[in-house]
């Protein structure tokens, strides 16, 4: 429990925490995936739900445990995020679930990756508060996202996922809180 009785916390976990708690509600996201090089789209609309997570917290506790964290309250803070999807064009039902992110120092630590249901980790960083940048690495394969607060009320996220040193897809999205 030391991780417990910490006194500060590094700027990027204060960042992170405060990012988290502004993102907390319910939000329509609107997304248009690329694929590369023949620009292939694909038109995607999703419910998120986006719960912050306080420091020893159960799901943050279990987060830990799942990778192998000595101390189970060691993670700052975290979010519970949960979507349903459906492609905009036809209507059908795409994905539903939930992920767990959990963070310490400049790591994020996640349940799940995007292409994978194992356990994952992302390095972070804020070029400025409102703007968190995530660098994910696995199976061959590199996720880079941009996260943006715009005002209380809308969010834009941008990933591009390369391998081997090729851009293979561009995810971009507009969210609106609702």
């Amino acid at each position: 429990m030391t991780s417990l009785l910490r006194i500060s916390q590094t700027t990027e976990e204060s960042l992170i925490a405060a990012f988290f708690r502004e993102s907390e509600g319910k939000w329509r996201s609107e997304r248009r995936y690329y694929t590369l090089p023949d620009g292939e789209t694909k038109e995607m609309v999703s419910i998120i739900a986006i719960e912050f997570l306080e420091t020893g917290s159960e799901e943050l506790r279990q987060l830990a445990q799942l990778h192998g964290l000595s101390d189970e309250a060691c993670l700052n803070c975290g979010a519970k995020v949960s979507w349903e999807s459906k492609d905009s064009v036809t209507e059908r039902k795409e994905s539903k679930g939930s992920t767990l992110f959990g963070a310490l120092g400049t790591t994020l630590y996640r349940d799940r990756g995007f292409a994978t249901s194992k356990p994952v980790t992302a390095e972070y960083y804020f070029p400025n508060p409102k703007t968190l940048c995530l660098r994910t690495e696995y199976n061959g394969s590199v996720f880079e996202e941009e996260l943006k607060l715009i005002g209380q009320n809308y969010r834009t996220r941008q990933t591009i996922i390369s391998r081997a040193g090729e851009q293979l897809m561009i995810g971009q999205y507009l969210e609106k809180r609702i």
